[in-house]
């Protein structure tokens, strides 16, 4: 399947365009080696084909999940390798979804204070303020 009636190659702004990921980007996911070298013309110009726009959006559709640069290399090689163990998959997207929830929690835990605090300052033309009072306090973490 063809991503563009051309089929490529594609420079790095139309594979960026096509897999709707910055050049910057493309260019970091190659120097992080989520993504392979490509070819280069003799100029010094990257080359990419139909495979490595595919592979792009593969990784801009992990980033929109959350998943980490790790996250993302372990996902791509297993993607990569159609004798994987689905159970390895699972494994990455369920410690996924944990951390997900760990840290909605730990949202949910400081949108409760602030606005626990938002309720408790006057808003007013007055310098009492609880909201910077509770910032000035000293925690233990």
């Amino acid at each position: 399947m063809r991503i563009t009636p051309n089929g490529g190659p594609y420079n790095v702004g139309e594979a960026a365009a096509l897999s709707n990921v910055s050049a910057k980007m493309v260019r970091h996911y190659e120097a992080l080696g989520l993504l392979p070298a490509v070819s280069r013309t003799d100029a010094g110009y990257r080359q990419y084909t139909d495979k490595e726009v595919h592979t792009l959006r593969f990784i801009r559709r992990s980033r929109d999940l959350g998943f980490s640069m790790a996250e993302i290399a372990e996902l791509l090689k297993l993607w990569q390798n159609r004798r994987r163990p689905s159970a390895s998959v699972k494994r990455i997207a369920t410690e996924h979804v944990a951390a997900l929830d760990a840290k909605m929690a730990e949202m949910a835990a400081m949108r409760k204070t602030l606005q626990h605090l938002v309720h408790c300052c006057n808003g007013d033309d007055r310098p009492d303020c609880p909201i910077l009072d509770e910032l000035a306090q000293e925690h233990s973490q």
